[in-house]
C-alpha cells in the first residue's frame, strides 16, 4: 500500500478517548438498566459523527443502548466481506473504597490509566475509535469495508446487547465473515527478545445451573434425616473438590506447542500445569482452560436458626472446553446424586476457529512491525465474549486487542479487579498495531 499523502497519528487520541470512556459510569447490574451504556453508546456516535460516519443507535430495553457503523469510504476494496470489529461499553460493579484511585474518573498515575473498564474493555474501544477518527480525517481507508459495533450487556451474559442484535438485527451484519475483540493480543515475555501474543481463537462455553434439593421441613431440635441443606451441602462440596481431568482442545495443544517452542523444552499435555507456572499470572488463565471447571459460587437456604428449610439453593458457575459439554452435565448429575437436581440458568456455547488464514497473517505482520520480538500464538479462553453471539452467524472470532504489556503486570488479574489500569505506553502501541491491521486485514 502506498504511501498516503495525508500524514495520520493513529495513537494520538487513544489515551484521553480511554480516560473519557472510563469517566461514563456504564456499571451492569444486571437486568434493571445501568447509569451510562446509552450516555457511552451517544458519546461513541458523536466521536463518529465528527468525522463523517453515520451510525445506528439500537435498544433492546430502555437505557440498554448498543450501536452499529458501517464505514467503507471510497479507497476500500469493494470485492472485500466486511470485517467486523466490536466491543463493549459496559463494565462489572466497582466498589470505590476497595480502590487505591476512584473507578470512574480515569485518572492518569504510574504511566496507567486507572478505572473500571481500562482492560475490559474500554482501552480496545478507545484504539478502535482513535485509528478510526484518524483515519477517517486523514481520508486513508481501510483495505475492506468495516462494521463497527459497541454494545451493551456483554458482562451479563450478552442478551441484551450482541445477542438481542443477532437475534433481532442479523441484517445489520450481512457479508460479515470475520470478527475481532477483546481478550486477545496482549504480550507475554518470555525473554528481551520474545514475546509471545496471545490470540483467542477459542472459548469455554458457560453453563450457569441452579442447584435445588427438596427435604423435609421441621423443628430444628428434632432429627431430620430428608434434610435438604445438608443434601444440598454435600453435592455443593462433591462439585467443588472435584478433580476434572484434563482435555485438550486444538487451540490449547497450539498453544502449548508455542510454550514447549519458546522455552525450548520437551511438554507433556498431561503435565503441563507444571510449566505453565512458569508463566507468572498468566498461569491461572491458561490452567483454567485445560479441563471442564465448575465453582460453586453461591448458597441459599432457610430462614431461622430453629426451622429445617422444605427447600435449598446453590448457584454453579460450569464452563465446558469446547465438545466437553456433555461431559460435564453427566459429570454434575452423577455428583449431585439422588436427591439434588439442577436447572440451567444461563447457557452459552463454546466457540472455536482456526488459527490460520490472511487476517491471522496480518496480525502477526503488524504485531512485528511494532514489535521485533513478536509471536502471534493462538489460545483458549477460560471466559466468554460477545463473540459467542457473532458465531452463531457463521463469523469467525478472534480475540485481537494487541497490548505490549511489561513483564511485571498481573494483567490477568486486572479483569474485574481493583485497580484495573492499563499502561499508556500499550494503549498507544496497540493502536499503531491496529492501525496496520487496517490496511492489511
Amino acid at each position: 500500500m502506498s504511501e498516503p499523502e495525508t500524514s495520520h497519528a493513529p495513537d494520538a487520541e487513544v489515551v484521553e478517548l480511554c480516560r473519557d470512556l472510563i469517566r461514563i459510569d456504564t456499571t451492569n447490574f444486571g437486568p434493571q438498566p445501568g447509569p451510562g451504556e446509552r450516555k457511552a453508546a451517544e458519546y461513541v456516535a458523536r466521536l463518529l459523527d465528527e468525522v463523517g460516519i453515520e451510525s445506528e443507535l439500537f435498544e433492546s430495553e430502555p437505557g440498554r443502548t448498543s450501536l452499529v457503523a458501517d464505514w467503507a469510504p471510497d479507497g476500500v476494496d469493494p470485492d472485500a466481506s466486511p470485517l467486523l470489529i466490536h466491543g463493549h461499553l459496559d463494565v462489572v460493579p466497582a466498589n470505590a473504597d476497595d480502590w487505591s484511585k476512584p473507578p470512574f474518573e480515569g485518572e492518569i498515575a504510574d504511566g496507567c490509566v486507572w478505572g473500571r473498564g481500562a482492560v475490559d474493555m474500554k482501552d480496545f474501544d478507545a484504539m478502535v475509535l482513535s485509528v478510526v477518527r484518524a483515519r477517517a480525517r486523514a481520508g486513508i481507508a481501510p483495505r475492506r469495508p468495516i462494521r463497527l459495533a459497541f454494545t451493551a450487556d456483554e458482562e451479563a451474559g450478552s442478551g441484551l446487547g450482541a445477542t438481542w442484535l443477532v437475534d433481532n438485527h442479523p441484517e445489520l451484519f450481512d457479508g460479515c465473515t470475520e470478527a475481532v475483540g477483546e481478550v486477545g493480543g496482549f504480550s507475554l515475555t518470555i525473554r528481551d527478545d520474545l514475546r509471545l501474543y496471545l490470540v483467542q481463537t477459542a472459548e469455554k462455553g458457560m453453563a450457569w445451573l441452579d442447584l435445588i434439593a427438596d427435604g423435609r421441613a421441621g423443628h430444628g431440635s428434632f432429627r431430620n434425616d430428608d434434610n435438604a441443606v445438608t443434601e444440598l451441602a454435600a453435592a455443593v462440596a462433591r462439585i467443588g473438590t472435584h478433580d476434572w481431568p484434563h482435555r485438550i482442545t486444538p487451540a490449547q495443544q497450539a498453544f502449548l506447542a508455542a510454550v514447549s517452542e519458546a522455552f525450548e523444552i520437551e511438554l507433556d499435555p498431561t503435565e503441563a500445569e507444571q510449566t505453565l507456572a512458569r508463566l507468572g499470572s498468566i498461569a491461572r488463565m491458561v490452567g483454567a482452560t485445560m479441563s471442564n471447571t465448575a465453582n460453586p459460587t453461591m448458597l441459599q437456604a432457610g430462614y431461622k436458626h430453629n426451622v429445617i428449610p422444605g427447600r435449598a439453593t446453590a448457584a454453579i458457575d460450569a464452563r465446558f472446553v469446547p465438545g466437553g459439554r456433555d461431559e460435564l452435565l453427566e459429570t454434575i448429575t452423577e455428583l449431585l446424586g439422588d436427591k439434588v437436581r439442577y436447572e440451567i440458568a444461563t447457557e452459552n456455547a463454546a466457540v472455536e476457529t482456526e488459527f490460520s488464514g490472511a487476517l491471522v497473517d496480518a496480525m502477526q505482520a503488524c504485531l512485528a512491525a511494532e514489535d521485533p520480538g513478536a509471536r502471534a500464538v493462538p489460545y483458549l479462553m477460560s471466559g466468554g465474549t460477545d463473540a459467542k453471539a457473532w458465531t452463531k452467524l457463521g463469523i469467525r472470532c478472534f480475540g485481537f486487542a494487541p497490548l505490549r504489556l511489561p513483564p511485571d503486570l498481573d494483567f490477568v488479574g486486572l479483569f474485574h479487579g481493583v485497580d484495573e489500569r492499563v499502561p499508556t505506553e500499550s494503549l498507544e502501541f496497540g493502536a499503531r498495531v491496529l492501525d496496520g491491521f487496517l490496511s492489511q486485514a
